[in-house]
């Protein structure tokens, strides 16, 4: 049997153990084998990671801007620079292709970090005012202090990106928890990042929910941000009510898809494709994923018949082969979860194409296209998180809007038309926090993601991420003193 690799916390500036010598199995999709052991943290490293982090805070928060902008600068130098290392392990970790890993993943990681970097040198807050007489205004943007955040396993480095990112450059300090599945990008990251920035002010527990809970519930952290399930969402926000942590969520999504009978069947073709790729990217494990897809009548057969088409052409398989779009379901529970909402389809849906796991080692399912869906339908309202596209066909735009925005999720939304003006009226009657028109899935770093409804609050990237990690506090003084 091949030995396990060993992976660490790190707090207060050096790698340890858990306290008491836990540790979890991690587990490789793409051979459902395990491949390393990672720490099972529990209350003394939660503590230990919590006391570290509200240690190094007022040096961190009294920090030039321009110091903290030079060592983000120097993370995403750093990350750049040992591309080949993050991609092997990510793949490792998740199962992704190599190829998609180093230029879907790695570029706009660094980028993202560049982007905090500047807008570490932007926390200000409003110009002084004379807004009572003889007194004078002054509005001070500050850190929140000690941020807890939590991390999926769908993206496991791009995510933690996410969350470090705002937060450090804002002047706060981090406790950091990977998804269990998923640690070993992370603990690469920290080793990153421990190299650059003064002991405790990022740190690393690796665990389960358990730990999780341990880290909201604790009485350091002033906030407390996860990327995550609703019900893991849910759990937090409850936790962090008991001593009233300021709470970011983003949660889960179903994106609904309009696709209008203006387009003639070349841009149909071209829109089946699109919608294909932001559909089964990552393997469907996306809550931006567009996998929901509402179509006007008459050209729902065409349209259909299009996508099965790109389905059926679409490849999953090994990391290191040619051609695949993505890997491996993320572990077994998500491989069931996937294999049960096809195996409770209602009589009335039709699989078009895939509906099956691929192989019997590892957690590859099959592009799988389904069609004849009702609104009430329970793949309709419920977010699978895998390589499935429903498809539902609708009469006008009335009924889309009341459709598309007929489910629990508010994430991200898009819009297929030629019509302008229809583009227009649907962006501001879909209630969801982006609206993509006759395009699905492109991100950018200076542009907000997040979602309203159950998908949460809050919001990743950009400048709005950026205020969300600061505090505004009001210094009045009199002129007369």
């Amino acid at each position: 049997m091949t030995e396990l690799r060993t992976l660490r916390n790190y707090i207060d500036g050096e790698f340890r153990d858990a306290a008491d010598g836990g540790t979890t199995e991690v587990v490789n999709p793409v051979t459902g084998e395990p491949y390393a052991r990672a720490p099972l943290s529990r209350q003394a490293d939660v503590d230990a990671a919590m006391s570290a982090a509200a240690a190094a805070f007022p040096g961190w928060r009294d920090s030039t801007p321009a110091e903290r902008q030079r060592a983000l600068l120097r993370i995403a130098d750093a990350v750049e620079a040992r591309a080949g290392e993050l991609i092997a392990v990510e793949s490792e970790n998740t199962g992704k292709p190599l190829a998609l890993t180093a230029s879907e993943e790695i570029p706009p990681m660094v980028d993202q970090i560049r982007f905090f970097a500047g807008a570490a040198r932007m926390l200000e807050g409003r110009a002084a005012g004379e807004y009572m007489e003889g007194m004078t205004s002054i509005v001070r943007r500050e850190p929140v202090g000690v941020c807890a955040q939590v991390a999926p396993w769908n993206y496991p480095m791009m995510m933690a990106v996410w969350k470090f990112a705002p937060a450090l450059a804002a002047g706060n300090t981090v406790v950091f928890k990977p998804s269990d599945t998923t640690p070993a990008s992370a603990v690469l990251l920290a080793e990153i990042l421990g190299a650059v920035l003064p002991k405790g002010v990022f740190n690393l527990v690796c665990g389960d929910r358990d730990t999780g809970r341990l880290m909201v519930e604790h009485p350091v952290p002033a906030m407390a941000s996860i990327t995550g399930s609703v019900r893991a969402g849910i759990e937090v926000a409850g936790s962090a009510a008991k001593n009233l942590k300021r709470v970011h969520l983003e949660l889960g999504g179903k994106a609904p898809v309009v696709v209008f009978d203006d387009l003639d069947s070349e841009a149909i073709a071209k829109a089946a494709e699109d919608i294909a790729l932001a559909g089964f990217f990552n393997a469907g494990q996306d809550c931006t994923a567009a996998t929901r897809v509402l179509v006007q009548e008459s050209i729902h057969d065409e349209f259909t018949a299009a996508l099965t088409k790109a389905a059926a052409g679409t490849r999953t398989g090994l990391p290191d082969e040619e051609d695949v779009l993505y890997g491996p379901l993320n572990n077994a529970a998500q491989l069931a979860q996937v294999s049960g909402f096809i195996e409770r389809l209602p009589g009335h849906a039709r699989i078009q194409t895939g509906g099956h796991r691929v192989g019997e080692r590892g957690y590859f399912y099959a592009p799988t296209v389904v069609s004849g869906l009702r609104q009430d339908d329970e793949i309709i309202q419920r977010e699978v998180f895998g390589p499935v596209i429903t498809v539902q066909s609708f009469t006008d735009e009335d009924q889309a809007v009341e459709w598309a925005n007929g489910v629990e999720y508010a994430l991200a939304s898009s819009v297929w038309t030629k019509n302008h003006g229809r583009a227009m009226r649907m962006s501001k009657r879909l209630d969801f926090g982006c609206v993509w028109i006759n395009t699905h899935i492109p991100l950018v770093a200076e542009m907000p993601h997040g979602g309203f409804k159950n998908s949460g609050y809050g919001k990743d990237l950009s400048g709005y991420s950026f205020e969300d990690y600061t505090r505004i506090k009001h210094v009045m003084t009199s002129l007369d003193a």
